[in-house]
């Protein structure tokens, strides 16, 4: 099981929002590149990074800031929030960064998933399907659709998908528990490389995670509160 430490990034700083909420937000760091630094030291081999504000208008809003990350870490870097149109990937990839996470685009325009995976590769693309009470949230959660979050998956799969990212937005921020029994559909019923995401607040959820099992398993404010400490977690994990 993967691990990936998160950056979310607001206005050029590193935050943590609970529950998706962009008035509820609490700063961690002013330099985002110096947490990002701190999680390569702790033994990551990989980095989860968010876009708030380009998630929220629709376009990338912290470039600058994703730059100075992927310059400063060795280890690939996955970017979310904002990314909608071809271009946007392109730029994203010639930043450094090792793969994009398209989230509202997927919802929609899938054909645009077609298109892209097959330009790109499916290595390079990760879709994120961030879900409330099972149905697909976008627009930075501020909209939830009348997609179901698994149909949405498997037409994911049918376009040639191989991974997602799946948050479950009630739990995002909480330290609450991820969501355990939709997350064991998500992985059974697709077949897919399932990252978790949302309220992942010990070493205890992490068990759980990797029973399922996921793929992987997205980790923010329990590295930021210490109620998980990234080297042990990497010790106990690997980096596989």
């Amino acid at each position: 099981m993967k691990l990936f430490p998160a950056i979310d990034i607001r206005n050029g700083q590193c935050v943590r929002l609970r529950q998706g909420q962009f008035h509820d937000v609490e700063v961690y760091s002013h330099i985002p590149a110096n947490v990002a630094r701190n999680f390569e030291a702790a033994g990551a081999s990989f980095i989860h990074i968010v876009d708030l504000d380009g998630a929220l208008v629709g376009h990338s809003m912290n470039e600058d800031v994703i730059r100075e990350i992927v310059n400063t870490v060795s280890i690939p870097v996955e970017v979310g929030g904002g990314i909608r149109t071809i271009k946007d990937i392109e730029n994203k990839l010639n930043l450094g960064v090792g793969r994009v996470i398209i989230g509202t685009k997927a919802v929609e325009s899938p054909q645009f998933v077609n298109e892209i995976i097959k330009t790109f590769g499916a290595d390079k693309i990760v879709i994120g399907i961030d879900a409330k009470n099972g149905m697909v949230a976008t627009d930075g959660w501020e909209k939830v659709s009348n997609y179901n979050a698994i149909q949405l998956a498997l037409e994911m799969k049918d376009m040639g998908v191989k991974t997602i990212v799946y948050t479950d937005i009630s739990k995002d921020g909480m330290l609450q528990g991820p969501n355990i029994e939709h997350t064991r559909e998500m992985v059974e019923q697709t077949g897919l490389d399932i990252i978790a995401s949302g309220g992942v607040s010990s070493m205890k959820d992490l068990d759980d995670l990797s029973s399922i099992p996921v793929y992987g398993v997205i980790i923010g404010k329990a590295l930021y509160e210490n109620r998980i400490h990234l080297e042990e977690a990497v010790k106990k994990y690997g980096k596989n």
